[in-house]
């Protein structure tokens, strides 16, 4: 029994990187105790591993690097991926109010997960013609993380209450 949790928790988590706790109990259906118990003997194992951030605690099979789990984090929210997305289709780059209206979200919350995704170095910001423009800086890598998850990245997006929490 204990070795067919751990295998099923590995699973979910190697098809699903950067999951959090809470999807993690629905994916399995196991409780709060049972799911932490297990969890934490996996990583201690050094069988996954796992980020914490206020607010969250995401875990990831031992392959993804901290650059990837970033991306891969940010793929995984709605408000982020649509960002990433929109600057993935336009190579040449996005101003912030083309990236407002490609999003379709408040400038605010447009802001906020642009400037985030600047912090994090995913994109960057350069003047062309006077202009602000953003880029991805590192398009391979972004490219090769939506093809390997997209199943568990794209298909099964996060909620916009995540949106809402985080711009608290």
């Amino acid at each position: 029994m204990t070795n067919e949790r751990t295998t099923h928790l590995i699973q979910v988590i190697e098809k699903n990187p950067g999951i959090k706790y809470r999807e993690i109990m629905r994916f399995t259906g196991l409780k709060n105790g049972v799911l932490s118990h297990y969890l934490d003997k996996l990583v201690k194992s050094g069988l996954v591993q796992v980020v914490r951030e206020p607010r969250q605690t995401r875990f990831y099979p031992l392959e993804v690097s901290e650059t990837d789990s970033k991306i891969i984090k940010n793929l995984r929210r709605t408000t982020t991926r649509k960002i990433i997305h929109s600057l993935m289709i336009n190579k040449e780059g996005l101003s912030f109010n083309e990236i407002v209206d490609k999003v379709n979200k408040a400038p605010s919350t447009v802001s906020f997960y642009v400037s985030q995704l600047v912090d994090e170095g995913i994109l960057s910001l350069s003047l062309q013609d006077r202009k602000k423009i953003f880029l991805i800086n590192d398009r391979e890598s972004v490219d090769k993380l939506i093809e390997d998850y997209q199943p568990g990245l794209l298909d099964k997006p996060a909620t916009g209450l995540e949106d809402i929490i985080n711009a608290l």
